[in-house]
């Protein structure tokens, strides 16, 4: 039986972590409905395992743009790919700020706190909405719009907040291409992601004396899978111009939410 919620937390994960719907908050939702919240270390341990297949997904699906940037950051021929690398950088310095700082704090939040997830998924839906509507451009990402999509991201450590869903938004809305926002979004998130494993790691916040490697790797194995396919599809729905489709989705989860938590 854990086997099988395991995989499906990883399916979860990998789909929720790249469609606008906050992975954190579907992963809070499913926790409580199946009356499965395991210790802290455990919890910790399947929450970094989930997060680094979504990593490895995104590294497949984006491994042409992630080689030419790594090589243009060490190039001094290739300025324009350099300049990306530096944004992505600094896209990255709100969210380690809020992390370093509150790491104790936000470690609260994600222990069943539904009513805090469901409002976070109503102002997830609402910047969908908003983005949604947004007219078409042909932007780029700058320095200082790099910092802001990255102060995005910091909020949408919330869980609720959809982190893809914020950032993405926050893109469109300052008037970013919708493809080049999406890809933007993707890619930010990689270096924060094995920071943050590398980081829990050496503080040792997930030993467990007995671990289960078939459920861990039954939720790696959904998250990579399905995170390929979510990726991939996001891209595509974003250049379409589809989010409000998110938007009502994540109204409607809220809602439900609250109905199951107040009853």
């Amino acid at each position: 039986m854990e086997v099988l919620f395991n995989f499906l937390l990883g399916v979860i994960q990998g789909l929720t972590e790249f469609l606008p719907v906050s992975s954190s908050g579907h992963l809070e939702i499913a926790k409580s409905l199946f009356q499965l919240h395991k210790p802290g270390s455990e919890s910790m341990l399947m929450t970094v395992v989930l997060h680094f297949a979504t990593a490895i997904s995104t590294l497949i699906v984006f491994r042409n743009d992630i080689k030419t940037l790594v090589k243009g950051l060490f190039s001094k021929e290739d300025s324009s790919h350099r300049l990306f690398s530096y944004k992505i950088i600094l896209s990255m310095l709100p969210a380690v700020a809020v992390g370093l700082l509150f790491d104790d704090i936000l470690d609260e939040l994600f222990s069943g706190e539904l009513i805090l997830v469901a409002c976070m998924l109503i102002i997830t839906g609402l910047l969908l909405f908003l983005a949604d509507k947004s007219k078409p451009t042909l932007k780029n990402v700058s320095f200082k719009n790099s910092f802001l999509i990255g102060i995005a991201q910091a909020v949408a450590i919330l869980p609720g907040i959809s982190r893809s869903g914020a950032t993405i938004a926050t893109s469109v809305l300052l008037g970013v291409d919708k493809e080049s926002a999406a890809r933007f979004s993707f890619l930010m998130v990689i270096p924060l992601i094995f920071g943050k494993m590398v980081k829990d790691i050496l503080a040792g916040s997930f030993l467990v004396d007995d671990v289960d490697l078939l459920s861990l790797f039954m939720g790696f194995l959904g998250a990579l899978i399905t995170g390929i396919f979510a990726c991939k599809l996001m891209i595509r729905l974003v250049k379409n111009s589809q989010l409000k489709y998110f938007s009502i989705y994540c109204f409607i989860i809220a809602f439900f939410t609250l109905i199951v938590v107040l009853q």
